[in-house]
């Protein structure tokens, strides 16, 4: 642990002990997200823009195939997009909202492995060009591999 990152940690500890808080060192951790895009594809990294506008800490990894990511995190390919992000233990996949992101976090529900936006919809974040917004189903996938749909837009 390099001095930044022990000062962050002591910062976050004092504040959590001010505020009585353990929802806000919790709040802290899981605002942290390692996403898997590749290095050419813009608008994976419009979407990482959108969600670390959201206050999200996101480290992105450029591969040149996501799908072992997908794989690994249970992502059924059926329902995969061009970028796979993990939060929380939680797989992000595609084009899903920051908002939806941080309701998924707050709720932690059970049997959950990921959130989904299957393709490429356009008026999602990250494909917000030309000003088109195509309705778009964001899917809960389950431990199982089964979808269901967490929200509308």
């Amino acid at each position: 642990m390099n001095r930044r990152e022990s000062l962050q940690v002591m910062a976050t500890g004092m504040a959590a002990m001010f505020f009585g808080g353990r929802q806000l060192v919790a709040n802290a951790a899981s605002k942290k997200m390692v996403v898997y895009k590749s290095p050419t594809c813009g608008c994976c990294g419009a979407w990482v823009k959108h969600v670390r506008a959201a206050g999200y800490d996101v480290e992105t990894i450029d591969v040149d195939d996501v799908t072992p990511y997908k794989k690994k995190y249970g992502v059924p390919l059926e329902l995969s997009s061009c970028h796979t992000g993990v939060i929380d233990g939680y797989a992000i996949e595609g084009h899903v909202p920051a908002d939806l992101i941080g309701r998924l976090l707050r709720e932690k529900p059970k049997n959950v492995k990921a959130l989904a936006v299957p393709g490429m919809p356009i008026g999602s974040p990250g494909m917000e060009a030309g000003g088109r917004k195509d309705a778009y189903d964001v899917l809960l996938i389950d431990n199982k591999g089964k979808s269901s749909v967490y929200a509308k837009r």
